[in-house]
């Protein structure tokens, strides 16, 4: 019986308890991980798939503690290799629902190249990186999102090298879902990631974390109460992309320049009309990447939700058709049978 043919039992009616493991999180206090854990135990309840069904992979970092803080299976892996042992798992049981934890480090610097072909195939992965701008379980270093001109024990003078922006990287890896929140936003962040458990591909969140030991105050430039309406721009479906105090600021995509320019609502005759609406399901992806870039233009706002969402075929729904094809032509013949089809010799 192939894993797409297996009997499913009717899945139980969960609370976030049956999700808490009991075990208490080695995290610091302040530490944003304990919001994110929270909002994942509390959508897991109505995913729809049985506990024993919800697989967490990590690899090495703060965030890759979150698997025994969570009471379903999971895997502690190597640094970087969480996307790879996801990977696997999925395609040897696509009826799994398989998370990947990861941190800024472990995703895009030793991980950098599971990442990016992790996104590339379209697996049924999900994947959630905390970014906290810094190493955290190594005390301090420089990270691959670090700011530029950062300074830490490995930049003492200043980080000279400019960071990735992981939501543009996964886009332009190939993700089909692509999404961003932040650690005290928690409404927010639960409704994100319960989009992303609905999503059939490669699924990459990142998660504004706050380090209070080691990058404390990193996204305050977002997160402050006198500057947060004019700094996030919350990208809701469907809606005008619009932002600031009064909602009066918006994105606008200029056609002569083809770039998307900030606009404020009554000056120079501009109205709501003139606002771009907020569309992550197009099969083009080139608005939801200028999107992702916002961030690093000077004057723009922080793009928070989700990017783009489109339904592609995935990597391991292609791998079982492939099978179940050569099945159909073959027969499903046994392992001894399947290894001696093939010109074989006898050594005396």
């Amino acid at each position: 019986m192939s894993p797409n043919t297996q009997t499913q039992n009717p899945v139980p009616t969960y609370t976030k308890k049956d999700f808490e493991s009991g075990v208490d999180p080695r995290w610091c206090p302040g530490c944003g991980d304990f919001s994110i854990i929270n909002q994942v135990q509390k959508a897991l309840p109505n995913v729809g798939v049985a506990r024993e069904n919800i697989v967490f992979i990590s690899g090495i970092g703060c965030s890759s503690r979150f698997p025994y803080y969570m009471n379903n299976y999971g895997m502690h892996t190597l640094h970087g290799r969480a996307p790879s042992f996801a990977s696997g798992l999925k395609v040897s049981r696509p009826e799994l629902m398989v998370w990947v934890i990861t941190g800024d480090g472990d995703a895009l610097a030793i991980g950098g190249n599971h990442f990016i072909h992790t996104m590339r195939r379209n697996l049924d992965i999900k994947m959630l990186m905390f970014n906290n701008r810094i190493y955290g379980l190594t005390k301090g270093q420089v990270s691959p999102t670090s700011e530029l001109g950062k300074k830490t024990k490995t930049t003492p003078h200043g980080s000279p090298d400019y960071p990735f922006n992981a939501p543009a990287l996964a886009m332009g890896a190939g993700a089909t879902f692509v999404a961003r929140s932040i650690d005290i936003e928690g409404a927010h962040m639960g409704g994100v990631i319960a989009e992303a458990a609905k999503h059939k591909g490669s699924t990459f969140v990142e998660i504004f974390q706050n380090c209070p030991v080691f990058n404390d105050g990193a996204y305050t430039f977002l997160t402050e109460k006198a500057v947060k309406a004019d700094a996030i721009l919350r990208m809701e479906a469907g809606k005008p992309l619009l932002f600031g105090k009064d909602n009066k600021k918006g994105i606008r995509f200029d056609g002569q320049k083809a770039e998307l320019e900030v606009v404020t609502i009554g000056e120079n005759g501009i109205t709501e009309k003139d606002i771009l609406i907020h569309d992550p399901s197009r099969s083009d992806p080139t608005i939801a990447f200028m999107l992702a870039n916002l961030s690093d233009r000077p004057g723009f706002p922080t793009p928070i939700g989700i990017f783009r969402s489109v339904r592609k075929p995935t990597a391991d729904e292609m791998t079982w058709d492939m099978i179940k094809a050569a099945k159909a032509k073959k027969g499903d013949v046994s392992l001894r049978k399947f290894l001696s089809d093939a010109e074989t010799w006898t050594v005396k």
